[in-house]
């Protein structure tokens, strides 16, 4: 594990020096087509993988270039809408850490998604695959999705 992480922290280094943006540091690096899924192929070693200082110190990179991304002026990435339900008291909550840092909202979401998460902390699905998710599947396997995906696109107070 330890020679293999070094190796995908030295290629992270090296995509870093090039000054990608973060999305194109984030697939080249943590996409499904990026450096870690092509060392650590199976869920089981990326999952060991996200508890190393390598990993660490790639988040680092992420959250740097992420600072850096209102400084530049490249051109963006197309960007894609999605409606998550949640409780009013968590949208309450995420609007005060917000503008407790200084953020906006949807930036803090984009922070918080970008962090590795357990699986014993995400609640599995009672029957299978829920609305979307066999779709969602399929299109990642490279067939057509069956189904048109919902999306809802609301607009969001910044912090002022």
């Amino acid at each position: 594990m330890e020679e293999k992480a070094a190796e995908v922290y030295q290629a992270a280094e090296e995509i870093l020096a090039s000054k990608p943006d973060w999305i194109a540091f984030f697939k080249k690096v943590l996409g499904m087509e990026g450096v870690i899924w092509k060392v650590f192929p199976h869920k089981e070693q990326r999952a060991a993988f996200e508890r190393t200082d390598e990993y660490a110190a790639i988040q680092q990179m992420i959250a740097m270039l992420r600072k850096m991304e209102d400084d530049e002026d490249r051109p963006k990435e197309l960007t894609k809408v999605i409606t998550v339900r949640l409780p009013e008291c968590l949208h309450i909550a995420l609007r005060a850490e917000a503008t407790g840092m200084e953020t906006s909202v949807n930036k803090l979401c984009i922070s918080k998604l970008l962090q590795v998460i357990d699986d014993d902390l995400v609640p599995q699905d009672k029957v299978g695959m829920l609305r979307g998710g066999a779709a969602a599947k399929a299109a990642v396997n490279g067939r057509p999705m069956r189904a048109r995906p919902r999306i809802r696109i609301e607009s969001e107070a910044r912090p002022e």
